[in-house]
């Protein structure tokens, strides 16, 4: 697929500078006496593609809510481009964007109307909301159905104008929760081809929670196992595949031999990735 259509003021090299732009610190959070996250330390580099993977239960919604300044962390820091999530969440959240598993376009109105209240919720000037919106649509290959209602878009459009809707505001990072769970195999392609071109043209640095681990393993430079709410293993899909010592083992090997078989429901692993594979064919 041919992506068309620029941002303004977004870096279009591909030589992205390896400094941090996340990092936690012992980041914990607690609901009475129960530890979702327990001292999380992870960092992440600009312009990489991270996942955060675990069985459910592991704390992963609780990392992104935390470090997307939806819910405070009970003790340590985190960091986002230099500002602290607990004492400058204002500042983190204008260097974010974030795409929710649950639905956040409103059905009832066009894909540019959806936008245009973006837009005023991030106080994009009003002589540039127009331009950027144009823009942003462009880019993500919805100029066409801008002025449809969403309601009768596709599962693939719907998601590309979530996507649209958090970097309108051309964030340094784009943090993605499930973002193909129930995309048919087409869909779900051009969702990546599109992540794929923020990252490369121009910089962003994304932040990804998957259960297809197949798509962690061609996407993610690096990835973190959790389980019970810790840190199991850091490292790049390869390294982990290497450190098992099984001959061709895949990233759904390495889940298993650190997280478990078995998820927190009961349910296996396989039983709930092969449940999510037949959700992305009946799309």
């Amino acid at each position: 697929m041919k992506l068309t259509g620029k941002i303004d003021s977004l870096v279009t090299s591909t030589q992205v500078p390896k400094s941090v732009i996340l990092q936690t610190l012992e980041l914990t959070r607690c609901f009475d006496k129960f530890t979702a996250v327990d001292n999380l330390n992870i960092s992440v580099t600009s312009g990489e593609v991270f996942g955060l993977l675990g069985p459910n239960g592991a704390g992963k919604s609780t990392v992104i809510k935390m470090l997307t300044t939806l819910l405070p962390p009970t003790s340590g820091r985190a960091y986002l481009a230099g500002y602290d999530i607990t004492r400058q969440p204002d500042a983190v959240r204008r260097v974010i964007g974030y795409v929710p598993q649950a639905l956040s376009a409103d059905g009832t109105l066009t894909g540019y109307e959806n936008l245009l209240i973006f837009a005023k919720l991030y106080d994009i000037p009003f002589r540039r909301r127009k331009k950027q919106i144009v823009q942003v649509l462009e880019f993500m290959g919805l100029a066409e159905v801008a002025h449809r209602l969403v309601r009768n878009y596709s599962g693939g459009m719907i998601r590309k104008l979530e996507i649209a809707q958090a970097i309108l505001h051309q964030p340094q990072i784009l943090f993605l929760d499930e973002p193909t769970v129930g995309l048919d195999p087409v869909a779900r392609t051009q969702v990546w081809q599109l992540v794929e071109e923020l990252r490369v043209n121009f910089g962003t640095t994304i932040f990804l929670t998957t259960h297809f681990l197949e798509e962690a393993d061609s996407l993610c430079h690096r990835v973190v196992i959790m389980n019970q709410g810790k840190e199991i293993i850091t490292g790049s899909p390869s390294e982990l595949k290497d450190a098992i010592g099984k001959p061709d083992a895949t990233l759904d090997d390495v889940f298993i031999h650190y997280a478990g078989n078995q998820l927190v429901s009961g349910v296996s692993y396989h039983e709930t990735a092969r449940t999510r594979r037949t959700s992305q064919r009946l799309g």
